[in-house]
């Protein structure tokens, strides 16, 4: 039994599905997977499945939902399962290896020897660590967490990253049923949470790697929830919104 798992969200990945999997498996640590995949019409679901049966029975683990749902919806899917099934690490992670995987196990240091709650993999910890993106979209993600860095006043440089670790107990005091985005914004509400809760968190320099095979899922409505979502995010701190789950 391991005591971390990966999340990883899909919805047609069937070029990358087989690869992310065999190279999480291929770490020196042992990690297991959970595939939300909200049914792909290419057949991703059915990669996972072939794999659990021939080879990875008791690592790979698939969560199948019906049409394209949201990704903090996915996530908080899979955050449930994994408390569920009793793991104490819990990771976000881009199936299409703009999340390399060898920086889980530094993410995973983070939490496991340095103490820290939450870590995240961060483009913009030591500069703007990021290849192959167009200038546009580097430039309004980089200024899309530096404007939630202005209005929240978190100590975060990549707010809206999505290769994470968590700790468990950060994943049991937030009330995940009260998390309201479904986008770009779930990363940073996510985050703020956590920062808003008094939770230890390290930023983890990383390099993202825009995808070579697949399409891309981000458009620019996604953008709009994360820009309104942040002065609400704030507005709830402020009103003491912002609580523990309770037991």
């Amino acid at each position: 039994m391991s005591d971390s798992i990966v999340i990883i969200p899909t919805y047609n990945e069937k070029e990358n599905i087989e690869n992310i999997i065999r190279a999480v498996f291929g770490l020196p640590k042992q990690f297991h997977i959970l595939v939300i995949d909200d049914g792909s019409p290419d057949g991703t679901a059915a990669i996972v499945h072939r794999l659990m049966e021939i080879e990875f029975s008791n690592r790979l683990f698939i969560e199948e939902r019906k049409g394209k749902l949201g990704l903090g919806t996915a996530y908080i899917h899979g955050f449930k399962w994994a408390l569920s099934h009793d793991y104490e690490y819990v990771f976000e992670m881009d199936a299409d290896f703009s999340h390399a995987p060898n920086d889980l196990l530094r993410l995973y240091s983070a939490c496991h020897d340095e103490g820290y709650d939450m870590s995240i993999g961060s483009r913009y910890s030591n500069g703007v660590n990021v290849v192959n993106w167009p200038m546009g979209r580097i430039l309004m993600s980089y200024f899309a967490s530096k404007y939630v860095q202005m209005v929240t006043s978190v100590d975060i440089k990549d707010t809206t990253a999505g290769f994470v670790c968590y700790k468990r107990k950060v994943l049991e005091t937030i009330d995940l049923d009260k998390i309201k985005f479904k986008g770009y914004a779930f990363q940073i509400e996510m985050k703020y949470t956590a920062y808003a809760l008094g939770f230890k968190i390290k930023e983890v320099s990383v390099i993202f790697v825009n995808r070579q095979l697949g399409t891309s899922k981000m458009n620019t409505s996604i953008f709009g929830e994360a820009f309104f979502g942040v002065m609400n995010l704030r507005w709830r701190k402020i009103t003491g919104k912002i609580k523990p789950k309770k037991s």
